[in-house]
């Protein structure tokens, strides 16, 4: 049958051994279905034929003929010898080399009719070749019927595969074809993930034509929609791809809802009086909004699934705080991780002030705690006395227990792995998850990473900040920054100076924090006390840096990417950002969140090493331009393409095989319309789950939250 050649190994394909095999696996590919699932980067029109003639030095042409002669020449070099041949239309004839191939002596004979494809150069001496064009060799007359069937590599629109190890494009169009003839005919029934009656609906081709039309295109298919996607053909196993996601998504949210927590928060005055009395200042609207969704979900017997996006400085902690509060009122403890010791330190310092008055013990855990208060702290949680636990990854452990652990927070989720993330629900019964994110996510992107989640977004800014007025400048003028500084110093305020690496590296001629650290607070600003943070130094260094900064005794912190994130320091209202061409938008973006977090008025100096690219320049216009995180999210994903929006491809996106995110995002919320659509009617659900049952966990295992 057909639908079971889909799964058919490609090494039982012809022409794939050991090593190609290999090859194939290494990006992914191991049966017949993974390799019709591995799109074209491109396609390249050959079917029209020049006049030998016509053609010219650095034109890419397809010319078809006789082939008048072909010989094997050899070369001053010992052992290397040139194929080559004599290829004549009616307009002329033309030469084809073909370097160190000498094999082709027999698989070209006079007399044959052949297309090439290839690059037109100009010999010294003999004029016009082809450089080692691809080739079709035909068989039978001119125009026989059926003729234009028998190329695979020119003399038609041609796909062009990446090239992979051993494998070269020729070689993978080859077996694209070998797999689609094992596959049977067009309109052959092979296994269809679709459900049938969604594809009439969506009038979609059927798989089979699907992956034939998106391969080897028929005559007279739009170049400009093959190359953007944008064939029926492509489209239509794009949606079946983001289909299977979003319903797998889906049906992974209805199971969780079907579990139960142990019990439910209740709300009432004495909960309320307890929250009141933390606030440090009244919510705003979004901040309100957030509470009431949390909470409610909280009061709900199935667990809480919930992401606080936030801006930079939009009071997700407090929000948190809150949620962490109603928790440990209703006799549940609380378990809060965050990705760096910096930042589970800053949050620790602002809860452990905000609960101070209260009857709830919090905890720090993290890899610098000693060992003996580590063991004081496993102890009490798992006796129950001790409510709240803040730390990093350490509180994923095997050694941590809790007696009840109800509340699960996760800071900058998109930094743990999936592994991390589950081990810490494991510890208790269903517990709630709030997971929290600074990085505004774009919609494609939450839609992919956090389907399976319920949203809180906190766009408002607390009453009273400002806007970071941010500029742009060369680093010829790095003398306007250091001016800027010490009026901001002398002002009273504090400063950052961003660098993007620890210690000078021979291979990349940037400025490096260490060093210039010490010309700073010695040759620049004597005057001011001048300190250095970067992740390498110890947690015991890195805690009294930032006590100094935070108390105001440090003037100037020089740092790398490590306050990227957390820091929170109200009285610095100036940051200098060192080859910000080099730095990622959102992570731009998130160092000036350091700034701007007071009344005060506060600026970010962008200093970059011309002449900027293009991209860098986008880059560097957009921040300058808004403010506003979410806006630059969206033009993040433009410029940098979603594996690497997070400045790490392992950032628990999922793989998609033809689907591109940045692409092909208005297929994806079709996609995800339609699987609610057809999970709400429950029509074939329990086939779709199992194929996904299937399918899930090699495909889409990193989408996983926990």
């Amino acid at each position: 049958m057909p639908q079971d050649l889909l799964g058919t190994p490609l090494q039982f394909l012809k022409g794939v051994g050991p090593r190609r095999a290999a090859d194939l696996e290494k990006i992914g590919l191991v049966t017949v279905e993974d390799l019709l699932c591995r799109f074209p980067v491109r396609y390249e029109d050959r079917g029209r034929f020049a006049a030998i003639a016509s053609l010219h030095q650095g034109q890419r042409a397809s010319v078809q003929g006789e082939v008048l002669s072909a010989h094997v020449r050899p070369t001053r070099r010992p052992g290397f010898r040139i194929f080559e041949m004599v290829l004549q239309d009616a307009s002329g004839s033309i030469r084809a080399a073909f370097p160190n191939q000498a094999f082709l002596k027999d698989v070209f004979k006079p007399h044959q009719r052949v297309i090439l494809y290839g690059l037109v150069e100009r010999r010294p001496g003999t004029g016009l070749q082809l450089a080692s064009p691809d080739y079709e060799i035909l068989s039978g007359e001119p125009g026989a019927e059926g003729e234009e069937d028998q190329t695979v590599h020119t003399g038609r629109i041609v796909p062009i595969y990446e090239k992979a190890g051993s494998m070269t494009p020729k070689l993978q169009r080859a077996l694209v074809q070998q797999a689609l003839q094992l596959l049977g005919g067009p309109g052959a029934e092979i296994d269809d993930p679709l459900p049938a009656a969604l594809e009439r609906t969506l009038q979609m081709p059927r798989r089979r034509d699907a992956f034939e039309a998106a391969h080897f295109p028929p005559a007279g298919a739009s170049l400009d929609d093959l190359n953007a996607f944008r064939t029926p053909a492509q489209q239509r196993l794009i949606f079946e791809e983001f289909f299977l996601f979003q319903a797998g998504l889906l049906l992974k949210r209805r199971r969780q809802r079907a579990d139960r927590k142990r019990r439910s928060i209740a709300i009432d005055d004495r909960v309320r009086d307890a929250a009141r009395a933390v606030l440090p200042f009244r919510l705003t609207g979004d901040q309100k909004r957030a509470v009431r969704e949390i909470v409610d979900d909280m009061a709900r017997p199935e667990p809480m699934n919930r992401i606080l996006q936030g801006d930079v400085g939009a009071g997700k902690t407090i929000v948190a705080l809150l949620a962490a509060l109603v928790a440990m009122e209703n006799g549940f403890q609380v378990a809060f991780m965050a990705p760096t010791e910096i930042l589970a330190d800053q949050h620790f310092m602002t809860i452990r002030r905000r609960l101070e008055a209260s009857r709830f013990r919090i905890a720090a855990l993290t890899g610098s705690v000693p060992a003996k208060r580590r063991r004081e702290v496993l102890a009490e949680l798992e006796a129950g006395s001790m409510h709240m636990v803040i730390g990093t990854h350490a509180l994923a452990e095997e050694a941590v227990a809790f007696r009840e652990l109800g509340l699960v927070i996760i800071d900058e989720q998109h930094r743990f792995g999936v592994v991390q993330r589950a081990a810490l629900r494991a510890k208790g019964t269903n517990p709630d998850v709030l997971v929290m994110t600074a990085t505004p996510i774009p919609r494609t992107l939450s839609m992919t990473l956090y389907g399976d989640l319920d949203v809180s977004i906190i766009r408002e800014m607390p009453p009273g900040r400002q806007a970071v007025k941010t500029s742009a400048r060369p680093e010829s003028r790095r003398e306007e920054a250091y001016r800027a500084i010490r009026a901001a110093v002398e002002a009273g305020r504090q400063a950052y100076v961003v660098y993007p690496l620890v210690e000078e590296s021979e291979k990349i001629d940037l400025r490096n924090a260490t060093a210039m650290a010490e010309h700073l607070a010695s040759a620049v600003f004597p005057q001011y006390r001048v300190a250095l943070l970067h992740g390498r130094l110890k947690p015991d260094q890195k805690d009294r840096v930032m006590a100094s900064f935070a108390a105001g005794e440090t003037h100037i912190l020089v740092s790398t990417t490590v306050v990227e994130v957390g820091v929170d320091v109200p009285n610095a209202t100036i940051m200098v950002v060192e080859h910000a061409e080099r730095f990622g938008l959102s992570q731009l973006h998130q160092l000036r969140g350091r700034v701007g977090r007071s009344e005060h008025a506060s600026a970010c100096l962008l200093l970059y090493q011309a002449p900027l690219t293009d991209t860098g320049k986008a880059r560097l216009q957009a921040l300058v331009e808004t403010s506003d995180g979410f806006v630059i999210a969206e033009r993040d994903l433009e410029l940098r393409g979603p594996g690497d929006f997070f400045g790490t491809r392992q950032s628990g996106l999922p793989t998609f095989r033809v689907g591109d995110l940045g692409r092909d995002a208005a297929i994806m919320e079709h996609a995800r319309r339609e699987a609610t659509d057809w999970i709400a009617t429950d029509a074939g659900v329990a086939e779709l789950a199992g194929r996904l049952r299937h399918q899930w966990k090699a495909r889409f295992g990193l989408a996983e939250v926990g």
